[in-house]
């Protein structure tokens, strides 16, 4: 009874709400910002751009507001269902793309009981500012009935303000829930269903990132989107699952924090990020592509010293989160993806520089990533690469198990840099730097030997026990010749 009357009081202040600002039907009023005709024009197409290919597909459009994105949909779709709780404003949507014979207008609250839609009916959902102004109830119950309204293999994209508002609209009140993105990311993770054959079904994430146009406009990180994808439960995405929930546990990525510093994850952290970001040469505006961003120091450091523009991708869902959340209030032109960097593809000549520390060791087929990258970047552009590698020949059986058993692809010093040169790169400089690397593991365990007491209150004694045991194996590692650390910078002609 209490929950029934708490989500009748969220719905009644939501409402109010939007009666109050949706006065005005116009583009200002519905994205609550002064500069909203101009945000409009780089935010739409862009928001647009995410789509899967949707073309003569079924699409419901959930809080579809005065139509911004309804005659889009409609250009390309089967059929569009655009719903929106406020009539005033489904009218005015009407009024607008109403020419559209494939577009049917329905005023409906998607928290309703009333709503009736027809499971396994729709191939694409799609939702701009509609999760934010429900309560964390209600939230997990429309994730889990849109999973059920849509076709195995259909997408969910939703866009939702996070961390605090980012339009200058007058509010006398503000109902609005700025929540963090790992909410969404769970909630939506956790969604389960199943057919009438016992078969289930879940959310694979497709991708999470940051709407640039806020990032460019505004410095702004928290616009973020999400794309999933319906799969059957066996089909979800291995690796990723193997990053969140085994090495990069939240716990895990808190602890390598506390060795390599803040922001960072990466060897050597802030001290190894300046010597080699010195190598670059950045330039005001430069864009700047880091693969493997983790919790997002690098880039945090690059576009507040250099004034560039950093895009930083992770296929680790709780690496991104991190990241998104260090960079609020942080004022700089740093977005980030969760994304696969094998699958990704960016338009040629895109980027000044592309970085990426310790994190190709994970990707078994580096020519074809070496080649995406020669094309990514701009003539005379550069990529710069700190990797493990192992000694050339073969490896012993413990060094080989400890691959295996990582996943890792590893190569020793020489054929790293002649798989650059091979994808076409010049002026490639291949470095040893396990020495380096030695050096850095030592100042990092003594670090954390030195700090064991708050360490282990922090974290705890097992916690301790397997980052002091973590970097003692890999000194044994590296003192044995087996491991050893890369430094790769080369050039596009």
């Amino acid at each position: 009874m209490a929950a029934n009357f708490l989500g009748e009081e969220e719905r009644k202040a939501q409402k109010s709400y939007w009666m109050e600002h949706s006065k005005d039907l116009t583009v200002e009023a519905m994205m609550l910002d002064s500069r909203a005709s101009d945000l409009d024009k780089e935010e739409r197409p862009e928001v647009l751009s995410l789509l899967p290919p949707y073309k003569g597909k079924t699409v419901l459009e959930l809080g579809a507001g005065i139509g911004r994105f309804t005659g889009e949909l409609a250009k390309e779709a089967g059929q569009v269902l655009a719903m929106d709780f406020i009539e005033s404003v489904i009218k005015k949507n009407e009024n607008i793309n109403g020419h559209h014979k494939n577009t049917s207008f329905t005023c409906a609250d998607v928290t309703s009981p009333d709503l009736k839609i027809e499971a396994e009916s729709v191939d694409l959902i799609f939702s701009n500012w509609l999760l934010m102004y429900l309560s964390d109830t209600e939230v997990e119950n429309v994730a889990a009935r849109m999973v059920n309204w849509l076709k195995v293999g259909g997408f969910i994209f939703f866009r939702e303000s996070c961390f605090h508002r980012s339009g200058d609209s007058k509010r006398k009140v503000n109902p609005t829930h700025y929540r963090e993105p790992r909410f969404y990311t769970k909630v939506f993770k956790e969604c389960h269903t199943f057919d009438g054959h016992g078969n289930s079904f879940e959310l694979s994430l497709v991708t999470c990132k940051c709407i640039t146009a806020y990032v460019r406009n505004k410095k702004n990180q928290n616009q973020i989107c999400w794309l999933w994808q319906k799969v059957k439960s066996t089909d979800d995405r291995g690796f990723q699952r193997f990053l969140d929930n085994v090495q990069y546990k939240t716990s895990g990525i808190l602890r390598y924090e506390r060795v390599f510093g803040e922001g960072f994850v990466s060897t050597g952290g802030i001290d190894t990020t300046k010597e080699f970001v010195a190598k670059l040469d950045l330039k005001p505006g430069h864009r700047v592509l880091d693969v493997g961003c983790g919790i997002g120091g690098g880039d945090f450091y690059m576009a507040e010293n250099f004034d560039v523009d950093v895009v930083g991708i992770d296929l680790s869902i709780n690496m991104v989160s991190f990241a998104l959340e260090r960079a609020i209030g942080r004022k700089c032109s740093v977005e980030f993806e969760v994304v696969d960097c094998t699958t990704k593809i960016y338009p040629d000549n895109t980027f000044d520089v592309i970085y990426s520390r310790d994190t190709i060791l994970h990707i078994q087929d580096k020519p074809i990533l070496f080649k995406n990258f020669l094309k990514w970047l701009k003539p005379g552009g550069k990529v710069l690469i700190s990797d493990y590698c192992m000694k050339s020949g073969k490896p012993s059986e413990e060094f080989s198990e400890y691959i295996k058993q990582r996943g890792y692809d590893l190569h020793d010093v020489d054929a790293y840099g002649q798989m650059l040169k091979d994808a076409g790169f010049h002026e490639v400089v291949a470095e040893d730097r396990t020495n380096q690397f030695v050096d850095v593991l030592q100042r990092e365990l003594d670090v954390v030997e030195k700090d064991k007491e708050s360490f282990v209150a922090d974290f705890s004694q097992e916690d301790y026990d397997e980052i002091v045991n973590g970097w003692k194996a890999k000194l044994k590692r590296t003192s044995t010749g087996e491991q050893r650390w890369g430094l790769f910078i080369a050039k596009k002609k």
